[in-house]
């Protein structure tokens, strides 16, 4: 599954777009909810980049899987945003365009 964040893929026609894919993903703040193991490490930070970084690949992921339901191969335009939903939760949402696409054949003279 191809995932990208341009609206246009170099190299490939578009030949259907299926229309915008979105998914949600919450996540606690609560050091509990990352095991004992995030204990012995001092303070939790849940905005910390190791964090954020796992959150947003299991995102795009998540978002690949919701565009291949809908019979696409590729998402463009892909986006994230996210917020605070009170003191324990973060709510990360990667959204975009599902479309089917082929790989281009050069054009010969």
């Amino acid at each position: 599954m191809l995932v990208v964040t341009t609206d246009e893929l170099p190299g490939y026609h578009v030949h259907a777009v299926l229309g915008e894919v979105v998914i949600s993903l919450a996540r606690t703040r609560n050091a509990f909810a990352e095991g004992v193991k995030s204990l012995r490490g001092g303070a939790y930070d849940p905005k910390a980049p190791q964090h954020l970084l796992r959150w947003r690949t299991e995102a795009v992921a998540e978002l690949g899987r919701a565009a291949r339901r809908r019979g696409a191969n590729a998402v463009l335009g892909m986006r994230f945003d996210h917020r605070d939903t009170g003191t324990l939760w973060l709510e990360l949402c990667a959204y975009g365009t599902a479309v089917v696409v082929t790989k281009a054949v050069p054009q010969v003279p």
